[in-house]
């Protein structure tokens, strides 16, 4: 298994390219007092193309990535994007962390200093970690292959153990990357120490509603209203993800619309006060620049085809911690502890479903805790 060295480097007539159909762009109309009822803002999608065109600097969001040591490698004939930091203190636990949709590897980048080098934030150096964080296959820098959680799950293994030459190791992640982390517990749970997760999965058609305790019935009402409200964007990706792909990967306008659309859908608090403008732009331009809209939408259709796996749900014996950000679903801790081998649950005082990237002091913390008690 082939490993390189991987530096971004954009085209500049991909650059060139984005602003002329940034400059073109037929906008729709909208309902008077819409807000964000009908999807993206058009007043807010509006301010935020013509900062995209004309102070938003791709250059220097992409120096800032390249800070970190970046490879690609072939693994199982897939390639496979990661960022590989080691740790800094004397005995750092090896951690992969995992992403999910519509972020990238770029959900991690404020916590990888602070996991690889803790003394640097007046933190304890044994506490820190080597930090591996791939792009998923389908997203990013990593091969446009579309893939269910456990064959991702299949090909972490190999870059863990056969690429890096890790015995045992860690794993987080949220989102997708949560589907993914519980696929490598349970699948592999002797080569992971423990693992740490942002949520649990979702009551579904497959749960038993007469055992859930009151808290429970409440998230999964929660839970049932959201998909009712927000939740088309996760049957058009699994029925018809190839028609959606022609818009998104023509318009970026209409790329930024159906990302933000998804990154708003969760919180009652303003994109802006989670996020910066230049946060959210390098987001979406990771999918823009290596036009994998609609391999990671395609994912979806993968994962809603795939034969389910005869143990599917089944509670995996691998010591787990949740972290239940308030700005998401109401997660009860003994939903977790149906879940997974609960040892360690945190309700964070903020943040939201995409906690490493909204509150990374706080995650970085959590995973340091947590894993604290793992390390030999």
């Amino acid at each position: 298994m082939s490993i390189q060295p991987f530096h971004i480097d954009i085209p500049q007539a991909v650059l060139q390219d984005l602003k002329e159909r940034l400059a073109g762009t037929r906008w729709p109309d909208e309902v008077e007092g819409a807000g964000w009822d009908y999807g993206t803002n058009l007043d807010y999608l509006k301010g935020l193309v013509d900062y995209w065109q004309n102070k938003y600097d791709w250059r220097a969001q992409e120096a800032d990535l390249n800070r970190f040591n970046q490879f690609r490698a072939n693994v199982n004939g897939t390639g496979i994007h990661f960022i590989y930091e080691r740790g800094k203190g004397p005995n750092p636990i090896p951690i992969i962390l995992t992403h999910g949709w519509p972020d990238s590897f770029y959900r991690f980048h404020k916590v990888i200093p602070m996991l690889t080098d803790p003394a640097g934030y007046g933190g304890d150096p044994n506490s820190s970690f080597d930090v591996i964080v791939p792009s998923i296959p389908g997203y990013g820098f990593s091969d446009r292959k579309a893939m269910t959680e456990d064959a991702v799950a299949d090909l972490w293994v190999k870059l863990m153990t056969e690429v890096l030459g890790y015995e045992t190791f860690a794993a987080a992640g949220g989102d997708y990357g949560t589907l993914i982390t519980r696929s490598l517990a349970h699948n592999y749970p002797d080569l992971l120490i423990a693992i740490h997760l942002t949520d649990v999965g979702y009551p579904d058609s497959s749960t038993d509603f007469s055992t859930l305790s009151p808290a429970e019935q409440e998230f999964a009402g929660f839970i049932q209203k959201w998909w009712m409200e927000e939740g088309a964007f996760n049957m058009i990706q699994s029925t018809k993800p190839q028609s959606l792909a022609y818009g998104l990967n023509d318009s970026p306008v209409g790329l930024a619309a159906w990302i933000l659309s998804f990154m708003n859908a969760r919180a009652s608090i303003d994109l802006e006060e989670r996020f910066t403008r230049d946060e959210l732009l390098t987001n979406i331009m990771i999918y823009w620049v290596t036009e994998t809209i609609n391999s990671s939408i395609r994912v979806y259709y993968e994962m809603a085809h795939a034969m389910p796996a005869p143990d599917r749900g089944k509670r995996s014996s691998v010591p787990a911690a949740v972290a239940h950000m308030p700005l998401d679903a109401p997660l009860p801790r003994e939903w977790a502890e149906r879940n997974v081998n609960l040892k360690h649950f945190t309700e964070m005082p903020r943040g939201g479903h995409f906690a490493a990237w909204e509150v990374p002091e706080l995650y970085a913390k959590d995973l340091q805790e947590f894993f604290g008690g793992f390390r030999k």
